[in-house]
């Protein structure tokens, strides 16, 4: 799928004029074009710290940026203005998913970028400064240029910007840990992971913040701003555009079998009966595959992945692993041991927490599984990747015999709960 904005007619549209350009219908204005409300200042920071702070300091910290902010901040006609120094100007609200636009104008020798949900960049250059270009300057602005060397959309794909003095027009899509950049109307990034900066280096990178805010990054030249307006974008839309950019060359289940009496199936939805569970699960095997697929939870829900499981036993055991389906904000599973919640290699390896849809609501999720690894994508984060050959502690002490499978069925571990499954996909990855 070749992603498109959402906007509608940007003249004559009805909405709140920005520099005589109306905001888009479904956006709403981030600049008011008259002062500074609604933002704030940071540095460089990771958000997982400044956001772990108590309300108190939080507030405090904030209120002790707005001294700078003034300093090196200025309205000018509708136009936001900074001097190239001081803290960036930063939203006083998070964001999950959204499409974000604006317009922007550099100095000579300009360097800056636009963080998003707190993580570095989309980058802006001055692309004709020589000096940069061993930087990546020679190939334009737009691409996310603190991602790790050699992965995608770290280079913008083709070089868009304007020339030199004119203002540039960006439009971004963000879903999941997901990036399109449109610049000046050309695709400059499709779909890339957007790496977390401040993880880069750990042994187990973690993921980045499902919600955070938009910063317009100084580096020490002048910058204007324009047209600032943000469009949240919810599950539903959210899941279809990561249906459409995921693989495409799988199929469905062929045949389920096992405890099929405990589940319902209807219009392509599986869903394990109230009070019942055991293991339904796909009469083929599979040694390397891929599986996709929605799920909604029910308050307290709990279900699993069986993955390369024999047929019989417990799937958490006796199959290569269970792959967690939980409910992570039920109060009675509050204390479970961090490798029980959803997307975990059951007993094995914990996955990161925080990325499910609130509860009643559909997920979209894919799983990788290559010899011994096994990765977990939920709403667009990786949540888990792991290496099940390299685990030697389990939960409980207890072992699993079957973790070193390298074939078996792929299926669902029912709990008792009424957990739905739907649009399932199955690929099986041959490695030539």
């Amino acid at each position: 799928m070749n992603w498109k904005p959402k906007l509608g007619v940007l003249a004559g549209c009805a909405g709140v004029l920005l520099n005589a350009v109306a905001t888009p219908e479904g956006f709403v204005p981030l600049f008011n074009g008259k002062d500074l409300s609604g933002w704030w200042g940071l540095k460089t920071e990771d958000p997982a710290q400044w956001m772990a702070l108590p309300p108190e300091k939080l507030a405090e910290k904030k209120a002790a940026s707005l001294a700078d902010i003034q300093a090196h901040w200025r309205v000018e006609d509708g136009v936001l203005v900074n001097d190239g120094k001081g803290l960036y100007l930063t939203t006083e609200k998070n964001y999950a998913d959204f499409e974000l636009m604006l317009d922007y104008k550099t100095a000579a020798l300009g360097d800056s970028g636009i963080y998003l949900r707190g993580i570095p960049q989309v980058q802006i250059w001055d692309s004709t400064e020589e000096s940069k270009f061993n930087l990546g300057a020679d190939k334009g602005s737009g691409g996310l240029w603190n991602n790790p060397k050699g992965t995608r959309g770290k280079d913008p794909l083709v070089l868009a910007d304007k020339p030199f003095g004119e203002w540039n027009s960006l439009r971004i899509l963000m879903v999941g840990e997901y990036v399109t950049v449109h610049l000046n109307g050309q695709l400059v990034v499709d779909h890339a992971r957007l790496h977390n900066y401040f993880n880069n280096k750990k042994t187990v990178p973690l993921p980045i913040p499902r919600s955070g805010p938009i910063q317009l990054q100084t580096h020490g030249r002048e910058i204007s701003w324009r047209n600032l307006a943000i469009r949240e974008i919810g599950g539903t839309e959210a899941n279809a555009i990561l249906a459409a950019k995921a693989w495409q060359d799988g199929g469905p289940v062929e045949k389920w079998i096992g405890d099929a009496d405990n589940y319902t199936f209807n219009g392509g939805e599986i869903q394990c009966k109230k009070g019942k569970g055991g293991t339904v699960y796909s009469e083929k095997e599979y040694a390397d595959f891929a599986v996709r697929f929605e799920f909604k939870l029910p308050p307290r829900g709990n279900n699993g992945l069986a993955i390369r499981f024999p047929g019989e036993g417990n799937p958490a055991y006796h199959g290569m692993t269970e792959l967690q389906v939980l409910d992570n904000t039920a109060e009675c599973y509050a204390k479970l041991d961090a490798r029980q919640y959803h997307g975990s290699a059951y007993g094995m390896v914990a996955a990161h927490r925080g990325y499910l849809r609130p509860v009643g609501e559909w997920n979209f999720q894919t799983v990788e599984v290559v010899g011994s690894a096994i990765k977990v994508e939920l709403n667009g984060t990786r949540i888990l990747d792991a290496d099940l050959s390299t685990v030697t502690e389990f939960k409980s002490n207890s072992k699993h015999p079957g973790k070193d499978l390298e074939r078996g069925h792929f299926g669902f571990a029912g709990h008792s709960d009424p957990v739905v499954f739907r649009n399932i996909l199955i690929k099986e990855l041959n490695h030539e």
